[in-house]
This record gives C-alpha cells, sequence and structure tokens, in this order.
C-alpha cells in the first residue's frame, strides 16, 4: 500500500500519517526529511518527536529519499515519510541544479516497486495565488508536478483540511 497524504500547514496531515501507521499494525519506520536551521523548526522537530511511539524507528534523510526508502522498505513494515516539500526545498537549494530531478525521478520510479506500507506527507501549497519571487514560483511548480506524480503512482491520496481526512483516490478510511 503506497500512500500520500496532503494538506496545508497545521492541516492533520502528519497525525492522520501517525494514526495510520498505528493502524497497520506493521513495524514503523519515521523518515524525517527536515534539517533544523532555526528555533521554530526545532520546536516543529521536537513536537513530532514527543508524538512518535518510542519502538518506532528514525532515519534522518534530507536529500536521498529513494535510497532511504529502498534500504528500509520491507513486507511487515510501514514507512513514513515527512515530509516531501522540505525535501523538495532542500533540493531546490542544492548547489548540483540536476540533483532535484534526479532524486525526483527516482523516487517516482522505486515507489511502485518497494514492499510494505509507505505513507508519503506533503504541503499541498497550490490552492493560492502564484508567489512573486523565482524561487517561490518554482517551488510551487515543483511541487505540485512532484504531488501529482505520486499521486499517480499512488494507491491512495488523502487530502487534509482542518484535521479531517478527504479520500481523493483509492478506498475510503
Amino acid at each position: 500500500m503506497k500512500e500520500l497524504i496532503l494538506g496545508g500547514v497545521r492541516s492533520g496531515k502528519s497525525r492522520l500519517a501517525e494514526k495510520r501507521a498505528v493502524d497497520s499494525g506493521l513495524a514503523v519506520t519515521y523518515i524525517a526529511t527536515a534539517r533544523v536551521g532555526d528555533e521554530g523548526m526545532r520546536q516543529r522537530v521536537e513536537d513530532h518527536r514527543r508524538r512518535r511511539p518510542p519502538d518506532w524507528d528514525l532515519v534522518e534523510e534530507p536529500l536521498e529519499l529513494a535510497v532511504a526508502l529502498g534500504a528500509r522498505a520491507a513486507e511487515g513494515r510501514c514507512l513514513i515519510v515527512d515530509c516531501l516539500t522540505l525535501w523538495l526545498t532542500q533540493l531546490l537549494c542544492e548547489t548540483d541544479a540536476a540533483r532535484l530531478a534526479r532524486e525526483r525521478d527516482a523516487l517516482i520510479e522505486a515507489l511502485p516497486g518497494l514492499p510494505g506500507h509507505i505513507i508519503l506527507i506533503g504541503n499541498e501549497t497550490n490552492m493560492g495565488v502564484l508567489p512573486p519571487g523565482e524561487l517561490s514560483r518554482r517551488y510551487c511548480d515543483e511541487a505540485g508536478l512532484l504531488h501529482q506524480a505520486l499521486a499517480g503512482v499512488c494507491d491512495r491520496v488523502i487530502l487534509t483540511v482542518a484535521g479531517l481526512p478527504w479520500v481523493l483516490k483509492g478506498e475510503k478510511l
């Protein structure tokens, strides 16, 4: 089972992913893509850490997501990736401009063949006005294209709004 959970900031997407992982009854590995660069991000990471059960494995991987998934995906295991858009942001900031395309393509190619239950979390940023600034527009474009490609290969796609899940693709919850 491959699931993509999208939503805005503080929409409940991480909590939903964590509940889906617990409900799966499988061993869980949490793949965190965040880099802590300021106090606000440190607090967000701490909030997530406090919520996670102590028996969950943690992998911190800010760039090579396909490699991390490939090394840990297994029958009888649930992987949570939190979050795709932080991963994307870090790739946009890399000095190797072609790395984003390589890492994105590797993820999209690898995902369908990976065993186990995989839950991907991403911020849906493209429901408002087009932002000013070249980097901001590129980020929105890349996020939208990434989410579309992943939605195409995932079994279930969920949009969270105000803590409520709305299934866009696949079986209802």
